[in-house]
């Protein structure tokens, strides 16, 4: 069972960040869609696929990836998302230091460029070293950058702060990373 939970979540990632059309769903303007449009359309790929069975998904993703509204009748992706959707996140203040986890290849862009969102809507970045190594593990083996947030906040480079605790901003110069 805990194999079709990783299953389910790994597709629930990708129709609510990044492709609702592929079982015929439509994202409203903050990212929300209705679980029982969700749970029809999705059983067609999972038969079974119920309230109870996603509602555990839900919680038992240990990246939080996913939020339900406060009747549990509507999901979204809580980040990374590369459909137009507007979260609501507030600027924050962040940490004075974060982490990003990458990989080797990807250096000498990121020392030229610094951190880009690509095709999400911001840079991700964790408070903990564990949490970056884990991002960083999933293309090979992990470089974590720090990041010197408190000098980008200084320098009016805002952060936000989605609901599952990733810090996210536009981009971080190169100036504000050390490898």
């Amino acid at each position: 069972m805990k194999h079709n939970h990783i299953k389910i979540s790994k597709f629930l990632s990708l129709i609510l960040r990044h492709k609702p059309q592929t079982i015929g769903i439509q994202l409203d303007k903050e990212g929300w869609t209705s679980i029982d449009i969700l749970l029809q359309k999705a059983n067609k790929r999972f038969p079974g696929l119920n309230r109870e069975i996603l509602y555990q998904v839900v919680a038992q993703n240990d990246k939080k990836r996913f939020s339900l509204n406060e009747d549990k009748t509507l999901i979204r992706a809580s980040q990374g998302h590369s459909v137009k959707v507007d979260l609501g996140y507030q600027e924050q203040k962040p940490p004075a230091i974060l982490y990003h986890g990458t990989i080797a290849k990807f250096l000498p862009v990121i020392q030229e460029q610094g951190l880009l969102k690509m095709q999400r809507h911001h840079v991700h970045l964790s408070e903990d070293i564990e949490t970056a190594t884990k991002v960083g593990s999933r293309r090979g083996k992990p470089v974590i950058l720090t990041i010197d947030a408190k000098k980008m906040h200084e320098s009016d480079i805002k952060f936000y702060r989605s609901q599952n605790g990733v810090w996210l901003t536009d981009h971080v110069p190169s100036l504000y990373i050390k490898i």
